[in-house]
């Protein structure tokens, strides 16, 4: 699997508050959902290839 990049991120406390609700109704951490976000608007505007590594990974453990 791929090195993952670390950075902070400072979002308002109310955003913040609704992205914990979506990832917890879609079983994910806040830090998932945050780059299932982002992944989707990126292949979404053509600025991302459709499979990356995590993603073969991810559908790797779905078919188990």
């Amino acid at each position: 699997m791929a090195e993952k990049k670390k950075f902070l991120l400072r979002i308002d406390e109310t955003i913040f508050a609704a992205l914990e609700k979506w990832a917890s109704d879609e079983l994910r951490s806040a830090n998932a959902q945050i780059e299932f976000i982002l992944k989707d608007a990126l292949r979404k505007s053509g600025r991302l290839k459709e499979n990356t590594a995590s993603d073969n990974q991810t559908n790797t453990d779905e078919n188990k």
